[in-house]
């Protein structure tokens, strides 16, 4: 232990200035041999870790935005022993940070070194925004919107870097951004807003469309109420494994995981499923005939809203009914009712419609694409992160590493590859500062038949720091029955193809990357609009 960082961790060393902001108070607390073990889950881009016995200080921040009338919270861990490197934590579904995934990747981050810090955006610790989002009934907190959509992020980085330079006596070489799904997105918002705030930012699974996503997240209950129909779990879980069992080779490997969206929708029909008899858990194990309601909400939701700007839904064959479903119903042997979205439905209710009472459960395709049009219009200059001019980034040295996972069940894979797309179009040497890859079968984050890219984030600082690009990047699949193969993953537009003649798909040298590097020729036109049935 360095007995003079130990003896500076107090609150006489920090003085951190942020204009427009009053420092309410500050805490510094030294915690001494600390252990704990951090799950590759909680790092999205890193493999999982062991502390053990790390020592460091951990500085609380209490700050308001004078005449806001807000609180904001911002939390840095300092390592004793530190590898001269900055890495911030994201958040993720409403929460800007400090919650335990959050925790988790801070964990990871000081195992490895990094001075690592996160922020609550005035937010505390709410999981959904109706403690926040309105000061009463038809008025938005817009503050407390605008500190988590992107000025907290950016107060974060000027408080982190003041710390680390009053502690250490010296600034960080390099700072790193981390994040997954918010997190993802509040990495590209620093990109786009903020670009010289970190050297390199891992951005998983980014909610890149905001105003997009939101009521993309409420359109399966939306269709399914127009319907007046619910279909039980077993009718859409048996058209989730017909349309895997389509589409799972479509890329030359039977492996349970579909690796292109689109050549999946032109191939499968969901509606030749329509009267096929399953097994349903719901009705006590009877069987039951798959509905034409059934397809024709699976269809919905692979395709995306009808009114939609920018992308599809899910890829087809993941996941419709599990815990992180927009598709989820709740039944019982009588039926069922649909269970509205945490995400869209709360969206629609305390943003757009500025009330919490607002029934969401009784509206038409009209009511319900002109609350997607207003939200756009109130809120895209303020909540969005695809600005696809990422040129000042870029002329800054700045590098971004992404990946999305093809089971994704809340956000759709589309939207990162069409944000992608949209940078491309802008600057053409994409290549050279962003990397994008598609992870077949790997769910939200985490989870799924795929392991996680837990290599990217020491690639990402090979980038920044040596020049040396990713090419590919290593994982972990799951075959089933215990077995996981050592694969790769490409960089859009490029896809992992097996090596036939190689022999054996369990070891990493018998896959490599094909395909054209160019975006430009992935484009797939305008955006498929929903075809009913």
């Amino acid at each position: 232990m360095d007995l003079s960082l130990a003896q500076s961790c107090v609150p006489s060393t920090f003085s951190p200035s942020l204009f427009g902001a009053e420092v309410l108070s500050l805490e510094a607390n030294l915690v001494t041999n600390y252990s704990a073990s951090v799950a590759e889950a909680f790092r999205y881009v890193a493999p999982a870790v062991t502390l053990d016995n790390v020592s460091f200080c951990n500085i609380t921040i209490a700050y308001t935005h004078p005449g806001q009338n807000d609180h904001i919270v911002t939390e840095a861990w300092l390592p004793l022993d530190w590898n001269e490197r900055f890495q911030a934590i994201g958040g993720g579904g409403w929460v800007a940070g400090r919650f335990f995934l959050t925790y988790g990747g801070m964990q990871g981050a000081i195992a490895d070194g990094y001075a690592t810090i996160t922020t609550d955006a005035g937010l505390e610790d709410a999981q959904e925004p109706t403690p926040w989002a309105l000061n009463s009934p038809g008025n938005v907190n817009l503050y407390n919107l605008q500190n988590t959509a992107s000025v907290s992020l950016n107060d974060e980085a000027i408080i982190g870097k003041s710390l680390i330079k009053s502690f250490y006596g010296r600034e960080p070489k390099y700072s790193y951004w981390n994040g997954c799904s918010n997190g993802g997105r509040q990495g590209l918002m620093i990109a786009q807003r903020y670009p010289d705030l970190y050297d390199g930012i891992a951005a998983g699974a980014p909610a890149v469309h905001w105003n997009e996503l939101m009521p993309f997240s409420q359109w399966p209950q939306q269709l399914m109420n127009e319907l007046g129909e619910y279909p039980y779990p077993c009718e859409l879980d048996a058209l989730s494994a017909a349309a895997l069992a389509a589409c799972d080779g479509l890329d030359g490997v039977v492996d349970g995981a579909v690796a292109d969206q689109h050549a999946c929708l032109a191939a499968f029909d969901p509606f030749s499923v329509v009267g096929k008899e399953v097994e349903c858990a719901q009705t006590n194990g009877t069987r039951r005939a798959v509905s034409r309601a059934a397809a024709v909400v699976a269809n919905a939701t692979w395709h995306g809203h009808s009114a939609k700007k920018y992308y599809g839904g899910l890829v087809p064959g993941s996941d419709l009914t599990g815990i992180l479903s927009i598709v989820q119903t709740s039944c019982n042997a009588t039926g069922c009712v649909g269970v509205p979205s945490m995400l869209g439905g709360l969206w629609l209710q305390l943003f757009v419609a500025k009330d919490p009472a607002f029934d969401i459960g009784h509206l038409s395709r009209e009511e319900f694409d002109g609350l997607v049009s207003s939200g756009r219009q109130q809120y895209a200059s303020l909540v969005e992160s695809a600005d696809p001019d990422l040129r000042k980034f870029r002329d800054l040295g700045g590098k971004i590493v992404s990946f999305h996972g093809l089971a994704d069940t809340v956000i759709p894979p589309g939207s990162t590859e069409e944000y992608y797309n949209a940078v491309a179009g802008v600057t053409p040497d994409i290549r050279d500062f962003f990397r994008y890859f598609e992870a077949p079968g790997l769910a939200h984050c985490f989870g799924g038949k795929s392991g996680q890219p837990n290599n990217l984030f020491q690639q990402l600082r090979d980038w920044v720091e040596e020049g040396t690009a990713p090419e590919k990047t290593p994982i972990k699949f799951n075959v089933g029955d215990n077995e996981t193969q050592n694969r790769i993953l490409c960089p859009y537009p490029q896809k992992a193809q097996y090596l036939a003649s190689c022999g054996d798909a369990a070891m990493e040298k018998c896959w490599s990357c094909s395909g054209s590097e160019n975006p430009a020729a992935a484009k797939r036109g305008e955006p498929r609009h929903l075809e009913l049935r």
